[in-house]
């Protein structure tokens, strides 16, 4: 097999070092290429740890994916037009996976959502599919009754025809029309995990998807192509899809397992990094919770045959927790991964997923900003010992040919390094707009800044009627590092002070040890009062909260000045969270209002 015919880096950027895909760039051009020159080479690997073989893995080769993808992408094409709307509501594994490339191939645009299996969520999936309107849902055999009741809650007139990927045979294809695709057709809706709003469909085209996937890969030093994902991250997330959207760009593969499976048992995503690390370089990217699960779960026993030496880890929540890396460092340290593995990085839905990490050879870091100076807007380094130190972790430099100003949010004005503001972006990876929300569009893509910085501008190089993507976000600059503080909307504001709501909880946390740490939602209410509240621990079920209560009453009253509070404890779990394992901060004060938290 000859690697000569696969997308170059090179071939992507311009005499100046900007990323310009080549013309007709798209993903499907993508696979098609793989297929041409590395066709038997493996495209994609499925742990299954469902069944009675523990982590019996299924593999697909490029040319065999094609001829899924044919197969798939006619049985689409026999029920929906072009641009119509194809959700994939499947289980983890190759069948998503077949799926939703064979959506964009048929011409269609694909929506990935979830089987509705998935506890907790049945809301947020009726909403993208009321959002989204499919006519075709793309599922497989084990979920289809599953599927088909979900189905029936919608009107007669907007219930989409459903497609059984695993009974399509491979002949299927022969039927297949070819389709002319463009880079800045809509590849696919990507529904926000839904975290501060309801979730809404975010427009990502062929070029954002290309632009991105390359910005990555230059980014995290991703330009060998014996480099190897490893993934658990659920496949309607767009952390999810960038694992299997990078080996598409040149001919590398991932192999996958189910969030579940690493839920119940993380170790498994330590050995399957471990043997992909054996072979070449490995990648990987989780939340911050995940870090933390997993040095607290998922250590191998001492002297276990475990090598992390050649895995890079990319770490992205707004924002990253230092404790959380240093945990994971500290378990897995003694299994050989590097001091510069974990990637603190950022990136955001709107923009396809990534804007910015540290350095290759860079390891991650925290400072520390005067907490006082933070609820006025302005980043202060003191010392670590300090009362008032918050620590803040650099998520180092935006990405290649991609911008990030620090705005005044209500006056679109640039600010200085140090200030913190709203994060605006602007590049060839941001979507296009929400679906069916030209207002909101307007208002989101569409900002214009008001002034820039007369000497030191991020905007250098954007022409100045260039439009924006607010990012809802906060962040700054300092001494050359990126850093994002935390969004907008979970800002508590008591008093007309600001508080960020990640230093309450990690104060709560540091309080009491009743507290599961990094479970923990604090927010303010009418009349200038802060809410917590917060999981119990492990082995607390029984144990009196008041203690625990009193202790986190007095280190918050310490702290920020604030006296009136109300702390409660509810059992492991009842805490929303967004489908990406975020606190769900809006969703938790919603019910707590309405009086149904940790009502079952």
């Amino acid at each position: 097999m000859s690697r000569s015919g696969l997308l170059q880096i090179e071939d992507c950027l311009d005499a100046d070092g900007a990323i310009v895909l080549p013309p007709g760039t798209t993903l499907i051009s993508l696979i098609d290429r793989n297929i041409a020159h590395v066709g038997d080479s493996v495209a994609y690997r499925y742990l299954d740890h469902a069944g009675a073989d523990e982590g019996r893995a299924v593999e697909i080769s490029w040319r065999d994916l094609g001829i899924r993808l044919r197969a798939i992408g006619a049985r689409v094409q026999e029920v929906a037009g072009r641009g119509d709307r194809v959700a994939i509501l499947a289980p983890q594994g190759i069948d998503y996976i077949a799926g939703f490339f064979a959506a964009i191939k048929a011409g269609t645009i694909a929506v990935p959502l979830f089987a509705p299996e998935l506890p907790g969520h049945a809301e947020r999936l009726a909403t993208a599919l009321r959002d989204a309107r499919p006519t075709v849902v793309i599922t497989t055999a084990a979920a289809t009754e599953s599927v088909a009741a979900h189905l029936e809650q919608l009107p007669d007139a907007a219930r989409p025809r459903v497609i059984v990927i695993d009974e399509i045979p491979d002949s299927a294809g022969e039927s297949f029309v070819a389709v002319e695709l463009v880079e800045d057709d809509i590849s696919h809706l990507q529904y926000t995990s839904g975290s501060t709003r309801p979730p809404v469909g975010i427009e990502i085209t062929h070029r954002a998807v290309g632009t991105n996937l390359i910005q990555m890969i230059l980014s995290i030093d991703l330009l060998d192509r014996n480099t190897h994902g490893v993934s658990w991250l659920p496949l309607y997330h767009d952390m999810g899809l960038s694992m299997i959207g990078f080996p598409a760009v040149y001919g590398g593969h991932s192999t996958l397992m189910s969030p579940t499976a690493f839920i119940r048992r993380p170790l498994r995503w330590i050995q399957a990094l471990s043997d992909g690390s054996r072979q070449g370089r490995v990648v990987t990217a989780a939340p911050n919770f995940a870090y933390e699960w997993t040095a607290q779960r998922g250590r191998p026993a001492p002297g276990a045959d475990v090598d992390l030496a050649n895995v890079s880890m990319i770490v992205g929540s707004e924002p990253v927790s230092i404790s959380a890396i240093d945990a994971f460092n500290e378990a897995f340290a003694p299994f050989g991964l590097p001091a510069t593995a974990i990637k603190p990085s950022y990136g955001i839905a709107e923009a396809t997923l990534f804007v910015a990490t540290i350095g290759h050879q860079a390891q991650a870091s925290a400072v520390f900003f005067d907490r006082e100076q933070l609820a006025i807007g302005r980043a202060v380094p003191v010392g670590a010992d300090a009362p008032t130190a918050v620590p803040q972790v650099s998520c180092g430099q935006i990405a290649r040919s991609q911008w990030a100003v620090i705005t005044d949010p209500a006056g679109g004005v640039e600010l200085p390094d140090g200030r913190i503001g709203e994060i605006w972006l602007r590049g060839n990876n941001i979507g296009r707009g929400y679906w069916g929300m030209s207002d909101e569009t307007r208002r989101t893509f569409g900002a214009k800044l008001a002034a820039r910085l007369d000497g030191g501008s991020h905007a250098e190089g954007v022409p100045a009627a260039a439009t924006w993507l607010r990012t809802g976000d906060l962040g700054t600059y300092l001494d050359g590092e990126f850093y994002v503080t935390g969004r907008l909307a979970d800002l508590v504001t008591i008093g007309g002070r600001q508080h960020y709501p990640e230093d309450i909880e990690k104060t709560a946390a540091d309080a009491s040890p009743m507290v599961r740490r990094g479970y923990a939602a604090a927010f303010s209410i009418p009349q200038d009062r802060l809410v917590i509240i917060a999981e119990r621990a492990a082995r607390t079920a029984r144990a009196d909260p008041q203690p625990a209560i009193d202790a986190i009453r007095a280190a918050v009253s310490q702290r920020y000045g604030l006296s009136d509070i109300d702390i409660r404890f509810l059992p492991a779990g009842a805490i929303p969270r967004t489908t990406s394992g975020k606190l769900a901060r809006r969703a938790c004060r919603v019910q707590y209002l309405d009086g149904t938290l940790g009502v079952h």
